[in-house]
């Protein structure tokens, strides 16, 4: 019968704070607004195609090459200014413009990115030797810079496969297709674990969906605890004869459905609006929510137990919620970053939670492939539990 009580009692708490919630019409509007314009920005930041739009990039062709007349060279070299034009980038040729201007130019914001075919360019075409044609682009936006770069020097190898191909072909008198073999007897190809291809989007859209479920929960426990306390309402309850691990309990449950709900609001519209793909078990999705919000919680009630008051516990809360935002592997790959910063990752529940998520989610996982991650959060949360009831006795004795 006591453990009966202790549920009964726990249950009226939690419905008791979400109706406080409910009535709370401008927190009940954040609560779905947060999670909405986080995906919002995001997806439409990292939109679902996996390149970056280079629709309206600028690329000057610089001609340093004064002997550039003959018809030949000319003319693939425009095929291939063409074949760029029309693949993503708005191209343009400026003969007699210097290195310095192309600069400048770049600097000034007035282009992306240039291309500079050198001074012996139609000398070693001509004499079949290796010409360098050397790609200048603006890296003060390393992204965008790396991928311009990648595209050019991708058109520009493949016209340099070609020019090789009808070389060899020529030389050996063979087919372009049989001189193609002998310049690349392999083929790669590749594929993902799961069919189809991913963005950027797909891999941080579960760990958003974590990181909104850790936020939730411990920044709504100053609210529901040392708020109410500082009102007097927490001194009602405590005189009541009800146990104390029912007070936390019913705060549990309260933040748990909190969280839920958000992280439910991310799912649907990370599927709906962004072409997100859940590849595992849609039950397992909403499991691995529950246990992230188990494992929080404790944290959460042991840092609100330790302050004074509802400044001091947001505070408190902040300063352990924003590292583990970004050390958690959530907008940057966990293994990308340098060994310090992996080894101090290793011990965040954030971690594990969103890397368990995004294997279920993008990889199709189950429940064997994040055993280890369930383990841990299972374990964190009991153990942060069993340091946080404690403490929140002692801070009702206060």
């Amino acid at each position: 019968m006591g453990a009966k009580r202790i549920l009964e009692t726990s249950f009226r708490i939690a419905w008791k704070d979400l109706k406080e919630l409910s009535r709370n019409k401008l927190g009940l509007l954040m609560l779905i607004l947060m999670p909405l314009l986080m995906m919002a920005m995001v997806g439409f930041i990292y939109p679902s195609g996996s390149s970056i739009d280079m629709s309206n990039l600028k690329v000057q062709v610089v001609n340093l090459d004064t002997g550039f007349m003959d018809m030949s060279v000319s003319g693939d070299f425009a095929s291939a200014v063409n074949q760029i034009n029309s693949a993503s980038v708005n191209l343009a040729f400026s003969d007699g413009t210097t290195l310095d201007v192309l600069v400048d130019s770049i600097q000034r914001g007035e282009i992306d990115a240039g291309i500079v075919i050198p001074e012996n360019f139609t000398y070693c075409v001509l004499n079949k030797q290796q010409a360098n044609i050397t790609i200048i682009s603006d890296t003060s936006n390393p992204q965008v810079s790396q991928q311009v770069s990648g595209v050019l020097a991708n058109i520009i190898e493949s016209m340099s496969k070609q020019v090789a191909q009808s070389n060899l072909a020529a030389q050996l008198n063979i087919t372009s297709a049989q001189a193609a073999s002998y310049m690349a007897p392999y083929n790669v190809s590749s594929q993902g674990v799961v069919e189809g291809s991913s963005s950027y989007f797909d891999f941080i859209a579960p760990g958003l969906m974590m990181m909104t479920v850790m936020m939730s929960v411990m920044t709504g426990l100053p609210g529901a605890i040392t708020h109410e306390r500082e009102i007097g309402t927490l001194d009602g309850v405590m005189v009541a004869p009800i146990n104390r691990l029912s007070i936390i309990l019913g705060k549990t449950l309260a933040q748990l459905t909190r969280g839920l709900m958000q992280g439910l609001i991310i799912l649907i519209l990370a599927t709906a609006l962004f072409g997100v793909t859940i590849h595992g078990n849609i039950l397992l999705v909403i499991g691995l929510l529950l246990l992230g919000v188990f494992s929080f919680v404790g944290l959460g009630v042991a840092l609100t137990s330790l302050a004074k008051d509802q400044e001091s516990a947001s505070m408190m809360l902040m300063a352990i919620m924003f590292p583990m935002m970004f050390l958690s592997g959530i907008f940057f790959p966990v293994k990308m970053m340098p060994g310090f910063m992996q080894t101090i990752s290793s011990f965040l529940p954030l971690t594990y939670a969103s890397d368990a998520l995004r294997k279920v989610m993008v990889l199709g996982s189950g429940i064997p492939q994040i055993a280890t991650s369930l383990a841990i959060l299972i374990v964190f949360g009991i153990v942060m539990l069993a340091i946080a009831v404690p403490l929140f006795r002692r801070m009702m004795t206060r």
